[in-house]
């Protein structure tokens, strides 16, 4: 059987690393069908070795446990790295897979734990773990807890446990991908399923659906996190190849995903399993179109005023747009708030798809307001005249000048030399788009 290699798009492939924990207890010399345990063990992982010699970028280690104290009294310290992880030592590890002799208990928590040490650091390599045991826990410990913390550290990928003999997926499935080797020929099956998934490259393609269903969406970041510890995991800008198609990604199938597509609102798609050696295709509804932000006149007036961009009648902010900024939203209707002084909320703004849809934000007016002597004094905006406090002007400043939206507004201004409230003076004035206007407040 011939093995490939995962190759993410464009890049060398990642240098593969899979540490074989072998189970060496005293129940290995237990007879299985046409021999023991231990024998059939040796010969079937032998055969696999020969079938991945020649495959490239590719290290294997193996820790053996129970295999270096008699049981009983249980040890449950008996675990060694018997072959570290170095390039062409298969032979090593067939010649001491041969020299094996069952004796002691199965300490498979503490060999778990002791494999977060048999990886050299390496930022880009893919670390796999194949567990093959006749038994299960003999010892303290949880191998499921051990398992999940290697995985949210990211040493290794999610393990691999193939079980001989019996079925062991309850003790098991939440230690990895479990196998149920209950025969010889499940055995041999069972090793090369296992490396199949680890070493045949997986492809995905992320299919960003227009309204009538197709996948014409595109140009838009895509992250792929770990489902178990949150971290990133991929990066790619969808693209559309030649033929006018989503771009086929080559995904490491060994972990479960949280996809996030940054489109404005974000699309997200949790616990994404990939069918390993297989081409997957993952479709979401991403249609989108434009909000074009103008203002008629002078744009400078209003360059300080970021747009807040929120779904209509929810709070989350989904972006701050600029005017003159055309930006893409997935369609649907947003409401916006300008930062202006005082706020516009311009509400139920339709996003067609492929359609931009101009927002024309008035253009504000400029108010000097002068004040003959210091004081207090605030600016409020009239609706409907009822007054809505904006601004509090400044007690040092004799002079202030303000861009306001178009609009009616009231000032109440005391000057700070008198001491009783009777003598708060109120000034009114409109503003009106794109003209300067002085006020005189005392």
């Amino acid at each position: 059987m011939a093995w490939g290699q995962p190759v993410p798009n464009g890049k060398n492939p990642p240098l593969t690393r899979i540490l074989f924990i072998f189970d060496a207890s005293q129940s290995m010399y237990g007879r299985w069908q046409s021999d023991t345990k231990i024998n059939i063990a040796r010969q079937l992982m032998i055969n696999l070795l020969d079938s991945i010699k020649t495959i490239s970028n590719l290290e294997l280690a193996l820790r053996v446990y129970g295999h270096q104290r008699n049981y009983p009294p249980k040890d449950c310290s008996d675990t060694k790295l018997e072959i570290p992880f170095a390039p062409n030592n298969i032979n090593r590890i067939k010649t001491k897979i041969k020299s094996i002799v069952p004796r002691g208990s199965t300490p498979i928590t503490q060999s778990l734990i002791a494999a977060a040490h048999d990886f050299p650091p390496c930022d880009s390599c893919r670390n796999i773990i194949i567990l093959i045991t006749d038994g299960i826990e003999e010892c303290e410990g949880d191998p499921c807890e051990a398992s999940l913390f290697l995985q949210r550290k990211g040493l290794v990928l999610k393990p691999f446990v193939i079980g001989i003999g019996r079925d062991f997926r309850a003790a098991f499935d939440c230690v990895g991908t479990y196998y149920d080797a209950s025969s010889e020929h499940a055995f041999s099956s069972a090793l090369n399923a296992v490396i199949s998934q680890v070493l045949n490259p997986t492809t995905l393609q992320i299919d960003l659906l227009d309204p009538s269903g197709k996948p014409t969406e595109t140009n838009v970041n895509m992250t792929f996190f770990s489902r178990i510890n949150g971290l990133p995991r991929y990066n790619f800008i969808h693209t559309l190849n030649r033929k006018g198609l989503p771009d086929t990604l080559t995904i490491d199938p060994l972990m479960i995903y949280d996809l996030v597509v940054h489109t404005t609102p974000p699309l997200r798609l949790d616990s994404l399993v990939l069918e390993p050696g297989e081409h997957n295709k993952v479709s979401l509804p991403a249609a989108q179109g434009g909000i074009l932000l103008v203002v008629k006149g002078n744009e400078r007036l209003l360059h300080n005023a970021p747009v807040m961009v929120r779904r209509t009648n929810q709070h989350e902010i989904l972006n701050t747009q600029g005017i003159g900024e055309n930006k893409r939203y997935l369609a649907g209707r947003y409401d916006l708030d300008v930062l202006s002084l005082p706020r516009l909320t311009i509400s139920g703004v339709e996003v067609h798809y492929q359609h931009t849809t101009t927002v024309e934000i008035p253009l504000p007016g400029i108010v000097v307001i002068n004040k003959s002597v210091y004081g207090h004094g605030s600016l409020y905006v009239v609706h409907e005249d009822r007054p809505v406090w904006i601004y509090d002007l400044r007690d040092g400043m004799l002079q202030e000048t303000l861009t306001l939206m178009p609009g009616n507004y009231r000032i109440y201004f005391r000057s700070k030399s008198v001491d009783r409230s009777f003598y708060t003076v109120e000034k009114e004035f409109s503003v009106v788009s794109g003209q300067t206007l002085n006020v005189k407040v005392f």
